[in-house]
């Protein structure tokens, strides 16, 4: 998994390349809480690049959603591949994080 974090005023996005699993999810949950205990807590994660994902991914996801939200912000996904957005549907998951079809939409969405 790769990580590359671009910041647009006031948002930070994270591309995700790669597999979302048990072995890179804490990588990628270190990588945001980052952000967000930096005091940059609008995140968008960039899911282009992401072919799968597990439960740990998941996991991941979730706990990076709560903590953004306590410290003001929120968490947005955009840009996730099909089998992707599968897992998050049948997960629930599409119910508790707003997906955008593209990175411009959710960066744009915080001006809302």
């Amino acid at each position: 998994m790769e990580v590359t974090v671009v910041q647009l005023e006031p948002v930070t996005v994270v591309a995700v390349r790669g597999s979302v699993d048990s072995l890179t999810a804490e990588s990628l949950t270190a990588t945001l809480a980052e952000h967000v205990n930096s005091g940059r807590a609008q995140l968008v994660a960039d899911f282009s690049g992401v072919h799968y994902t597990s439960s740990a991914g998941l996991r991941s996801l979730l706990m990076t959603l709560k903590a953004s939200r306590k410290a003001g912000g929120d968490f947005r996904v955009a840009a996730v591949q099909p089998t992707v957005l599968s897992v998050l549907s049948m997960s629930g998951f599409t119910n508790l994080i707003k997906v955008f079809d593209d990175v411009p939409s959710a960066v744009s969405s915080f001006a809302s």
